[in-house]
């Protein structure tokens, strides 16, 4: 009695659901004219296109131009000055002119900072912000590259269940059409052929079902790519064999263990650096002059030499500023260890997802196969009168849910192969 009333529960379910979509047609992707590109292609077009990438390269512009700044400390400052006086009236005595009514002047200063530590130490800490810059940069590419990846894999998953529910819609309609045929021939029962009617439109509703997950993938795909529409994908992505590492040199191969450790070898530059701002600092000048009229004191022509030494004797500052490089030093190492650690325990876990998930994607390809074969069996059966469609239809879902289990566990390898090459830093 409980096993009618959960296949009658079920019938019903499925009617109600069939009646939603009865309206409806199926449109396979092809004909909707979708992009298909490969794994490679789509990661590839994400790193190209994704703005995201394109902000980190303008990072690295910024910090080199800042770089460039810094360097200015070992080019010559040079500039020149055109000035013109007027005054009221000449200046004089005795008939002599001391300063002429209308005077210009042309000058042109060539200024060297012979002494200047604190600047030489930023020409470095420049230098650390550019190789900063950069990891950042690869650290971004990394995570597009990944995004990209998760979505293709997605629409990969999407196209095993729309071709298991593809099958499945197909054996229902076999089975609806003979017992169509039997039931028109007096040979079979109204029950066989509307449970037969019933299994076809519950297949035909997950085809709908499974169509709009598809579409759902390959739209997440198209933005992942940063593509003006939705693409499908085309094979199955080659994820390259893994070696396992024997000691931490992997760790360096992560982006974003890099981008932590070149933020750690900045600060720790800065602070470091801390001391160069006691140290005095020498600039060398010369002024070549030249004023016409010339005046009875200040000749036609003229140069000046000019040194100044600067000694810092004073600065409330340059403590506390020194106190606040230490801390983002310590707290750049902080983060440094906690990434290192979490690193590791990427790598473990992954590798232990790979590792079970292989054995469960055996265990439930042979548990698919045998749901396959017991469905043909119980098909068999049914057409020689051995059985009911009751036993088909449980046939049926048995069969499908094992397929579907069985391209979610692939998905579940494809995806853990993946977040492998990614803990080791391989990808892309």
């Amino acid at each position: 009695m409980s096993r009618r009333g959960g296949v009658l529960g079920l019938a019903l379910g499925c009617l109600g659901l069939a009646s939603a979509v009865a309206a409806q047609q199926e449109v396979p992707p092809d004909a909707l004219g979708f992009e298909q590109v490969t794994f490679d292609e789509a990661v590839s077009r994400a790193l190209a296109r994704n703005p995201s990438v394109g902000e980190a390269a303008q990072a690295i512009l910024r910090a080199e131009a800042f770089l460039s700044a810094a360097r200015s400390v070992f080019l010559p400052y040079a500039y020149g000055n055109v000035g013109t006086t007027v005054l009221d009236e000449a200046r004089g005595f005795d008939g002599n002119i001391v300063q002429p009514r209308t005077q210009t002047a042309f000058s042109a200063t060539v200024a060297y900072p012979v002494l200047a530590a604190s600047r030489w130490a930023e020409k470095n800490q420049a230098e650390d912000r550019v190789e900063t810059a950069q990891a950042a940069a690869e650290e971004t590419r990394s995570r597009v590259a990944v995004t990209a990846a998760q979505a293709y894999l997605a629409v990969i998953l999407a196209q095993r269940q729309r071709e298991v529910t593809v099958r499945n819609r197909d054996t229902a309609k076999a089975l609806e059409d003979y017992a169509r045929t039997r039931f028109d021939a007096g040979q079979g029962s109204r029950l066989n052929h509307v449970r037969s009617v019933q299994q076809l439109a519950s297949a035909e509703a997950l085809i709908e079902a499974a169509e709009l997950a598809l579409r759902q993938a390959q739209e997440a795909l198209g933005v992942a790519v940063f593509a003006p529409g939705p693409l499908d994908a085309r094979g199955e992505p080659a994820l390259p064999p893994v070696v396992l590492p024997a000691d931490d040199a992997w760790l360096a191969g992560r982006p974003d263990v890099r981008l932590f450790s070149t933020e750690l070898q900045g600060a720790d530059r800065i602070a470091s650096d801390s001391w160069k701002s006691w140290l005095p600092t020498l600039t060398a000048s010369f002024t070549p002059r030249y004023v016409t009229p010339a005046g009875l004191f200040e000749p036609s022509k003229s140069w000046r030499a000019f040194f100044q030494l600067e000694i810092p004797i004073f600065d409330g500052t340059l403590a506390p500023e020194k106190r606040a490089r230490i801390a983002d030093r310590e707290a750049a190492r902080l983060r440094l260890d906690a990434r290192t650690n979490e690193a590791r325990s990427e790598l473990r876990v992954a590798q232990e997802r790979v590792e079970r998930n292989e054995r469960i994607v055996t265990a439930i390809r042979q548990a698919a196969e045998s749901a396959a074969e017991a469905l043909r069996i119980t098909e068999v059966a049914y057409r020689a009168g051995a059985t009911t469609n009751i036993e088909v239809v449980q046939a049926q879902q048995s069969a499908r849910n094992a397929a579907i289990e069985a391209a979610l566990a692939e998905d579940r390898l494809r995806q853990a192969r993946l977040d492998l090459l990614v803990a080791l830093g391989q990808f892309p």
